[in-house]
């Protein structure tokens, strides 16, 4: 039986189980055996190059390993014909390059799509409550009450920003708190909304309304700082924001005036934008060098968790199963590869639709 062989990278001891758990039944659907190097390390320009000319089949990363174009070429040069995504986004890759080198680029499009908003409302209800104050307060045999009145949900207005498969989902479960749910996306549902009694309304106005924002929508070079000082003006005083998608839609420095100054009351983020020198590794033996980033999670309305929103069982199972699923298509036809709705390089001459009112609403068009 012939190998085939991947290399994982950034990878984690639950990663590995995971992977290790659904191998067998893979081999058996492609009859080849299949074998899996993981590796700690980061994928770079020097971990590829450390690569034997031939010795590996595919490559299968993570959110912050790098993608750009000079990795994949160095990995095209070493014979790797496949570069597996065990994650929904790939603005970490260079598309146009990899369709350049012939390399198919598969990515897993929902995983959990319940885990990721069931987070968001969870940073949500931990803000408003002050439930890790409260928290450390008891462990501190303190059942004082002082300082930790909350909010009721059911007056407040919701804003959601994208209403792909979490956005939805988000929709759903903050329509339960009896608030007024609003919606942006630039390709509406108006069934799905009239439905659930969301409303969709434009990017601008939805800014002006809300007192909860959450944001569902991937990475793209325009709708980077999407949250920024203008966009928050445009908000009411007291606003709680919640970002679960993409760090870079925050413009931090902004956000933490913001913060200040009252502007926003709460932000609960599971996202940063210079997260990857830190997120998915122990720095707690090491001094804080981003001032940006120790400022926040120093902050009392500030609740940060390390990319966590999409991490449940069900999520790594899935995750874990759909990656090999396209390994499996690969193996059985690389050109059918390319026709896989799980494949992304073709949406790298997408083209953009017709700017809209507010100038952000083109840059939304990928839905999560």
């Amino acid at each position: 039986m012939s190998v085939f062989t991947v290399n994982f990278y950034s990878v984690k001891p639950y990663d590995q189980t995971f992977f290790e758990g659904a191998r067998s039944k893979y081999e058996r659907k492609i009859g080849r055996r299949l074998q899996f190097v993981y590796m700690k390390e980061r994928l770079t320009v020097e971990t590829a190059n450390e690569i034997k000319s031939g010795s590996v089949n595919a490559v299968c990363i993570f959110v912050n390993d790098d993608g750009s174009a000079p990795v994949l070429r160095a990995l095209a040069a070493h014979g790797v014909k496949l570069l597996l995504l065990r994650c929904a986004g790939f603005n970490n890759v260079d598309l146009v390059c990899a369709r350049s080198l012939g390399m198919p680029v598969m990515r897993v499009p929902r995983y959990s799509p319940n885990a990721v908003a069931e987070h968001a409302c969870t940073l949500l209800m931990s803000l408003t409550r002050h439930i890790p104050q409260a928290s450390q307060r008891i462990r501190a045999h303190d059942f004082s009450l002082q300082g930790l009145e909350g909010r009721d949900l059911c007056h407040k207005t919701f804003g959601v920003i994208g209403t792909g498969a979490i956005g939805r989902i988000s929709a759903r479960i903050l329509s339960g708190f009896g608030g007024k749910v609003y919606a942006f996306d630039p390709r509406p549902d108006h069934k799905w909304a009239a439905k659930l009694g969301v409303e969709y309304v434009p990017l601008e106005e939805l800014f002006r309304k809300c007192n909860v924002i959450t944001l569902h929508i991937p990475m793209s070079p325009e709708n980077h700082h999407l949250i920024n000082a203008r966009t928050l003006a445009l908000m009411p005083q007291g606003v709680t924001i919640i970002n679960t998608s993409r760090g870079v839609l925050l413009d931090t420095r902004a956000v933490l005036d913001a913060l200040l100054s009252g502007k926003i009351a709460g932000l609960g983020i599971d996202v940063y934008e210079g997260e990857t020198p830190y997120f998915f590794g122990d720095h707690s033996k090491e001094p804080m060098q981003d001032p940006l980033l120790a400022h926040l999670i120093s902050m009392p309305n500030v609740i940060m968790t390390g990319h966590q929103a999409f991490f449940t069982e069900d999520a790594l199972a899935a995750i874990s199963d759909v990656t090999l699923g396209n390994l499996a298509l690969f193996v059985r036809s690389p050109s059918a590869a390319f026709s896989s709705p799980n494949e992304v390089t073709h949406t790298a001459s997408a083209p953009v639709p017709k700017k809209q009112t507010f100038s952000h609403e083109s840059l939304l068009k990928a839905r999560l």
